[in-house]
């Protein structure tokens, strides 16, 4: 009975086919992970759907909540990229606010966490990487690359340290997803352990079932802490998309 109930933690993670489709041999099949990241999606516009519904002079909560996370995200920016960011600001704030979403949604149970695959996270890491890189090159041409190699130089060391600094500028697309992918993972698969052995304790019956409700509050804090976790890497990935995209702006 309790293997009915009780899976691997990592089956959560498992991309499953809702509606199988193919276009000239090409996969296109709607999956789980295709449906979550779409309803997050959906979900972000909806909430700023609320947040405009009804506006006046004094805000309503919805509104609070909006104008807060926008100051937030608007902050972001303006401390990393100065006046010159302004024009990266709609980019930004969607890509902030699809991020919390995708984690916030991912910890409703029976969902599906996006941000817990790394081939989503790399992706998008990879993606926002050329972009920078072509912001850099539209910016500054050839005097770009100047950025793997610092002034003052000898000559006997100047190909170990280009190689340096282009390994450690590559690694940056590695650091940004990991890093999410990474925390997104951790945390959900130890909420689903702490979930199976309290759910354990309390199959077992006898004494021993009076104890589940150690793992259970344990889980309660953990889903708390988690919470914090999902809005923490949706605004640290933020953050470190401003801090590489003003490194090429500014040549650091």
């Amino acid at each position: 009975m309790l293997t009915t109930f009780i899976t691997s933690p990592l089956e959560q993670f498992e991309i499953v086919t809702i509606l199988p489709f193919s276009l000239f041999g090409l996969n296109l099949s709607l999956t789980n992970s295709s449906f979550f990241f779409l309803f997050s999606i959906f979900i972000s516009i909806f909430w700023l759907y609320l947040s405009f519904f009804n506006s006046s002079l004094i805000p309503n909560n919805w509104q609070v909540l909006q104008e807060s996370f926008y100051t937030l995200t608007a902050d972001i920016v303006r401390d990393n990229l100065g006046t010159k960011g302004e024009v990266y600001f709609p980019f930004i704030f969607s890509l902030h606010l699809i991020l919390l979403s995708c984690n916030l949604v991912g910890m409703v149970p029976y969902s599906f966490t996006v941000t817990s695959h790394i081939i989503f996270t790399f992706s998008l890491a990879l993606s926002i990487f050329i972009g920078v890189n072509i912001i850099g090159l539209l910016t500054h041409g050839m005097r770009f690359f100047s950025l793997f190699l610092p002034r003052g130089v000898p000559l006997i060391i100047m190909p170990l340290l280009v190689t340096i600094e282009i390994v450690s500028y590559i690694i940056k697309v590695f650091t940004l997803s990991i890093r999410l992918f990474a925390n997104m993972t951790s945390g959900h698969t130890l909420l689903k352990i702490i979930a199976g052995f309290s759910w354990t304790m309390l199959s077992a019956g006898g004494l021993i079932s009076l104890f589940h409700i150690v793992p259970l509050s344990l889980l309660l804090i953990l889903i708390g802490l988690e919470l914090g976790i999902a809005a923490l890497q949706a605004y640290v990935f933020t953050l470190l998309t401003c801090i590489y995209l003003n490194d090429v702006l500014e040549m650091h």
